[in-house]
């Protein structure tokens, strides 16, 4: 599975992700995109899209997109309240999420 780690999470998370294609946003190039003109691009060469990004939902349609949205919610976005979270998005990885969908991982109820 391509991953795309947003930049807004922080880069070591992807040393937790084993056994798949990760890359940060900025290491794509795309640092300092919005998430509209991101999930765009972002598409044509990843697979999933993890972020903590609560609204993205409610900012833009990813259904007409050929990746899938993996969003976090955690007391904050650093590595250890995210860490926790890890064994869920590993599982969702093997299932294969499907483009065009948001799914949210974590305890925190997203708006």
């Amino acid at each position: 599975m391509r991953i795309l780690l947003d930049e807004c999470l922080p880069r070591r998370l992807g040393q937790e992700i084993h056994g798949h294609e990760l890359k940060t946003v900025p290491e794509a190039g795309w640092a300092g995109q919005k998430n509209g003109e991101l999930l765009r691009v972002a598409a044509e060469s990843f697979d999933v899209f993890l972020t903590v990004d609560k609204s993205l939902g409610f900012q833009q349609n990813v259904s007409a997109l050929a990746i899938a949205v993996i969003a976090l919610s955690a007391p904050t976005n650093r590595l250890e309240d995210l860490r926790p979270l890890i064994p869920r998005v590993l599982e969702l990885l093997v299932e294969g999420p499907r483009p065009g969908t948001i799914t949210r991982v974590g305890a925190t109820p997203a708006p």
